[in-house]
């Protein structure tokens, strides 16, 4: 090292790095909910990338397979897809070891063991496992048997080859049911930490809970994952929980939409008691409903189409209506049945009369249109999210002026021109009550209209409160044609 004084007295150079922007939302990714015993209760959610993760987890008979099936099954393909557990029967406490490595799994390290045992608390009740044999095991399944045995009734162990971790489970359930870490035992062999069931290896112990409603399962798995789109695997859902959902996910701050299956005939008739209806009468812009006598998981295949929209892609929006389900089977309706369906805003896949099969209306339950809906959800995130960037990652302030807030305008119209790019806006008549610049029946040539007032216009008390002043923003959707009427004039 040379000698002598620091180059910093003469030059200073110093390095800021500006924080990482914030990202956009997801409006691709579909919850489906489900009471299968695979996630437990303290995880909640799991996310999959593919189908073949999921027929991992809950093999291929299992409702949540069923409907991830139809989700993939779109083309093009969805990319993010999670999995809920829904207590809907009071569940088990478990206990999930740690995972082991290749060199742990080795199955010379259990063959070792002629008399075993560890020390596991199950509901309350120690058991201390004493003279378990595993020299004649020859797999990790039969480690899991005799631990099962030795546990005499109290609770099982498995061994789960997809998560390469032993798993112990309470024979009960509801609040009572409980584990604790295993640990060694007074005498013999420890098995507790060749099994990864030790703390600090395995998982927290989750206690089991009293069977709980759709809506608190709902609640329980909103703050996990950044899902948009929600539906239940479950066939026997009564009218009452998709109702609390359906009220949930409208009042939420953050923006989701439901999706519902419905098998009920009756929808197709006058009557008022149907889900289809029901939803409608509330005027629910962001729950959906779509009949299906085939599939009880149909809107999985919908929201898989819906979901493969890459809104920062040119010209990428798409309308529901005139695509297809793969995997449900297409209703053959008469007119009357399908204007029913049409005037209650339940869609279907259904059948037309030159060989094709359609996806039909594409609306919500209030009748907004389901790409309306879900476009300007992200567009409202675009535009929050940009503006947001635009405070968070400056390296100095934005000043409370009008070349400030000409800033905070530009964010505003860089998320409204990504609009443009994906074809969910385009240029038009405003139509509506003007403001600023803009009057009703003006064309807004862009697309869209931003306007903020000056700076001098702000009251005091925002000034002090270092509020911009308000911005509005005038958007014009594309659209999109679902009907036509042709014309033929002929002449001889």
């Amino acid at each position: 090292m040379s000698q002598g004084l620091s180059v910093s007295d003469v030059v200073n150079v110093t390095v800021n790095m500006s924080p990482l922007a914030a990202a956009v939302r997801n409006f691709g990714a579909l919850l489906i909910l489900g009471s299968s015993p695979v996630i437990d209760t303290a995880d909640r959610i799991r996310q999959y990338s593919g189908i073949d993760g999921v027929a991992a987890d809950f093999g291929n008979t299992a409702p949540e397979y069923l409907a991830a099936s139809l989700f993939f099954s779109q083309s093009p393909q969805p990319s993010v897809l999670y999995v809920g557990r829904w207590a809907k029967t009071p569940t088990s406490a478990q206990l999930l070891g740690g995972t082991l490595s290749a060199a742990q799994q080795a199955l010379s390290n259990f063959t070792a063991v002629t008399s075993g045992g560890m020390k596991i608390t199950v509901d309350g009740t120690l058991k201390s496992l004493s003279a378990i044999n595993l020299s004649s095991v020859t797999n990790l399944n039969g480690v899991a048997s005799a631990v099962t045995t030795a546990l005499a009734g109290a609770a099982t162990v498995v061994w789960n080859a997809n998560y390469q971790r032993f798993e112990v489970t309470s024979a009960t359930t509801g609040t009572t049911s409980t584990l604790t870490y295993a640990s060694a035992p007074a005498s013999g062999t420890d098995i507790s930490a060749l099994l990864g069931l030790v703390q600090g290896v395995a998982s927290t112990p989750v206690a089991g809970i009293a069977a709980e409603s759709l809506l608190s399962a709902v609640q329980a798995c909103a703050p996990f994952g950044d899902w948009y789109g929600l539906t239940v695997a479950d066939a026997t859902v009564v009218a009452a929980d998709h109702l609390s959902v359906a009220a949930y996910i409208e009042a939420a701050s953050q923006s989701r939409i439901y999706g519902i299956t419905t098998q009920d005939p009756t929808v197709l008739t006058n009557a008022t008691t149907d889900i289809a209806s029901q939803v409608q009468a509330l005027n629910y812009k962001r729950t959906f409903t779509q009949y299906s006598s085939s599939s009880p998981y149909a809107v999985a295949s919908l929201y898989g189409r819906a979901f493969t929209v890459n809104f920062t892609a040119n010209n990428s929006t798409i309308t529901l209506k005139f695509k297809q389900e793969p995997g449900v089977a297409a209703e053959t309706l008469n007119e009357t049945q399908a204007a029913t369906l049409t005037a209650k805003n339940c869609n279907v896949f259904v059948n037309y009369n030159n060989s094709t099969a359609i996806i039909q209306q594409g609306v919500m339950a209030n009748g907004y249109f389901f790409d309306e809906v879900h476009g300007l959800d992200w567009l409202q995130n675009e535009v929050q999210t940009n503006v947001y960037n635009l405070l968070y990652t400056s390296s100095t302030k934005i000043p409370q002026t009008d070349a400030g807030t000409n800033q905070i305008v530009a964010a505003i119209e860089q998320g409204c021109e990504a609009g443009v790019n994906n074809g969910l806006v385009a240029p038009g008549v405003w139509n509506a009550s003007g403001f600023g610049a803009l009057s009703q029946g003006q064309t807004l040539t862009k697309g869209y209209y931003v306007y903020m007032p000056t700076i001098s216009s702000q009251s005091q008390a925002d000034r002090e409160a270092r509020k911009a002043p308000t911005a509005q923003v005038a958007v014009k959707l594309a659209g999109a044609v679902h009907f036509a009427n042709v014309i033929i004039n002929v002449n001889r």
